[in-house]
């Protein structure tokens, strides 16, 4: 009989062999829980290791090893800020700002589907005309289409019950 460890291992594994899938192979990369949370932190400005893990409540340990794989998968680039002692922001590379039309239809469904009665905590819009963002990155004003550069989080209507600095209102203002 096989212990019940390894058949939670199998079941729990990161790879998906013999999947010849595009979705499969995206999941290898961001489909751990913290991985796109932490692509949302630094695409709203949050690119400080200690802030980011104060944002999130993930353990340090956790941060620093999905760190680490987003830097691996050219999603994030580290850059130095202060060198006594070291410390280190995070940018999303090209790769990584490609995640934004995710990002955005992710948030659409959680807004669609799990948001509280008040309505969504965060409202996208549009940069240059203030039109709000569709869940397909088109701004429902000016009929831009739109990427991470053109938008910015602005507190929605069920803003009232999350904290001032969480991520989601810190968007490039």
């Amino acid at each position: 009989m096989q212990p019940m460890c390894a058949k939670i291992t199998f079941v729990l594994r990161h790879d998906y062999p013999g999947q010849a899938c595009s979705l499969a192979k995206s999941l290898e990369v961001i489909g751990e829980r913290w991985s796109l949370l932490i692509v949302r932190d630094v695409m709203n400005g949050n690119r400080r290791f200690s802030s980011i893990q104060a944002s999130l409540g993930v353990a340090r340990n956790v941060l620093s090893s999905r760190l680490q794989r987003l830097i691996d998968e050219d999603i994030l680039e580290r850059r130095a800020y202060q060198e006594s002692p070291p410390r280190h922001e995070y940018f999303l590379t090209e790769k990584g700002l490609d995640l934004w039309p995710t990002l955005m239809a992710l948030m659409h469904w959680g807004d669609r589907h799990s948001a509280g009665p008040e309505g969504p905590p965060v409202l996208v819009v549009h940069k240059d005309c203030g039109g709000p963002v569709s869940d397909r990155g088109v701004c429902e004003s000016c009929g831009a289409t739109l990427d991470a550069r053109d938008a910015r989080g602005l507190p929605g209507p069920g803003a009232a019950a999350l904290p001032q600095d969480h991520p989601g209102l810190s968007a490039r203002r």
